[in-house]
């Protein structure tokens, strides 16, 4: 059953993601705010599509932990499914860093490359660092929010990857403070499977970790203690909480 739900799941994906290309495609004269509402339209109704027919509901715990004012997001990497629903469920407009090969993919990279997010040129090495503290600066002045894997890849669960000191070196340089995030979407969307399993998808918003008087890698190792300490505590809950889903 679960194969079959999959089958209809990446269907409803390949027929949907074209026509939102092509309108993110027509909004490119108009302000980047417009771009980003309709761009973000498809990751919004993958994530319903996914609770519909593949069965993976959501709960989110810790929202008065958004700051109101600039943040860099460094969040759990376990799936494709944190990836579609940070950009709407964060109420502010993120910025992934990404490599800039992705905007030579038809339709979904065409569109990519208009909503000014942060892609750098990996050849350049160190230089690529750089280009993610620059971007990132700018977009943290136009009140929108950097948002890192800091694993680098997706990590299946009851794992921890190394963390990377590129958010860490990207909130030190710009005095910027860092909203940590965990979830468990890897239980319901493992890595490199074509099925998923249905259940409760849980994501955690952790409080602000400033930059002041740390160093970098102590800073990442702070965040990285606070992830690993709320990746134990999901791994350890069932997957059907005694409430039910706000969704």
């Amino acid at each position: 059953m679960n194969v079959v739900r999959a089958s209809f799941y990446y269907l409803f994906l390949a027929i949907t993601v074209i026509p939102f290309a092509i309108a993110t495609l027509m909004t490119a004269p108009m302000p980047l705010s417009w771009r980003y509402r309709v761009a973000t339209g498809w990751p919004r109704l993958a994530i319903w599509g996914a609770k519909v027919i593949c069965g993976l509901r959501w709960q989110i715990e810790g929202t008065e932990n958004y700051p109101e004012g600039p943040a860099v997001v460094l969040a759990k990497h376990q799936s494709a499914w944190e990836t579609l629903f940070l950009p709407f469920a964060l109420q502010r407009e993120i910025c992934f860093v990404y490599k800039r090969e992705l905007h030579r993919i038809p339709f979904f990279g065409w569109g990519l490359a208009l909503l000014k997010m942060i892609a750098i040129d990996r050849s350049k090495g160190k230089e690529a660092f750089e280009q993610v503290v620059q971007l990132g600066q700018k977009r943290l002045d136009e009140g929108r929010w950097p948002l890192l894997f800091p694993e680098g890849t997706r990590i299946a669960p009851g794992k921890m990857g190394r963390f990377k000191m590129g958010g860490a070196l990207l909130a030190s340089r710009t005095h910027t403070p860092i909203l940590p995030i965990a979830h468990n979407a890897g239980e319901c969307w493992p890595r490199n499977s074509f099925t998923k399993r249905p259940g409760v998808i849980t994501v955690r918003v952790g409080p602000l970790i400033y930059p002041d008087g740390l160093t970098p890698e102590e800073l990442n190792d702070k965040v990285y203690a606070w992830i690993e300490t709320q990746m134990k505590d999901l791994s350890s809950q069932t997957n059907s909480p005694a409430e039910p889903p706000r969704n």
